[in-house]
């Protein structure tokens, strides 16, 4: 019985047509495969620019060679002029300001010739002073000192926010950099931290931006 069911399947394998498996209707032709599979391949192109690679891994490009890139110096300072605008309000705090921005200035070789204090009376009468001093044209740049505690009222909010504002308007209106270092805290505690406590003195750190934006702007930017 197997032998001949052997011979009966031997005898009907050969009719069978060849036919691909699992056949679909409508199925393209091998030809139109093919050619799908070259478009396909041909949409997805590799980033051949490090551009590209970089704004692909969420990196900035690198600029290209012949670039130029311009910043202010902290060791080319000669002839540097600065004025230091200081509220005399909260002066146990800004007194100490004070002190560590002219401390700065002497350890990068800014002779005491060249700085220039004005005092008012407090953070909202700064950015006028800081203004006047700019259009001058005596000086590189001017540093705006002061400290707002928050009180018990929304005084707080309106001369910090009226400080902030009025700052930067004297730089943008005179063209000469004015530096913000005026401290906005919640209490007594966090304005002596910022004013040579545990966080370092923000005086200090104003007036080392004062020498990089003055030194930019004088020796790198055109006139």
């Amino acid at each position: 019985m197997a032998s001949f069911v052997a011979a009966d399947l031997g005898r009907l394998l050969p009719a069978l047509p060849a036919a691909p498996r699992n056949p679909r209707p409508d199925s393209p032709s091998s030809g139109a495969v093919a050619k799908s599979l070259i478009s396909f391949s041909s949409s997805f192109r590799a980033p051949s620019t490090s551009a590209e690679v970089s704004a692909r891994n969420g990196r900035a490009p690198v600029a290209a060679a012949g670039t130029k890139h311009l910043m202010g110096s902290l060791s080319k300072t000669e002839g540097l002029k600065f004025a230091v605008v200081v509220a005399r309000f909260n002066e146990i705090v800004t007194n100490l300001l004070l002190e560590g921005a002219l401390e700065t200035f002497r350890r990068y070789s800014i002779d005491d010739d060249d700085i220039t204090v004005v005092k008012v009376p407090g953070c909202f009468e700064v950015p006028v002073i800081a203004q006047k001093l700019g259009r001058s044209g005596k000086f590189d740049a001017i540093l705006c000192i002061g400290a707002v505690i928050r009180g018990d009222t929304s005084h707080y909010d309106a001369v910090a926010n009226s400080a902030a504002s009025g700052v930067l308007n004297a730089g943008l209106s005179s063209g000469v950099p004015c530096i913000f270092g005026v401290l906005t805290c919640d209490d007594m505690d966090q304005a002596l931290n910022r004013a040579g406590g545990k966080a370092g003195n923000k005086g200090a750190e104003a007036a080392l931006t004062a020498i990089e934006m003055a030194s930019l702007c004088k020796h790198q930017l055109p006139k």
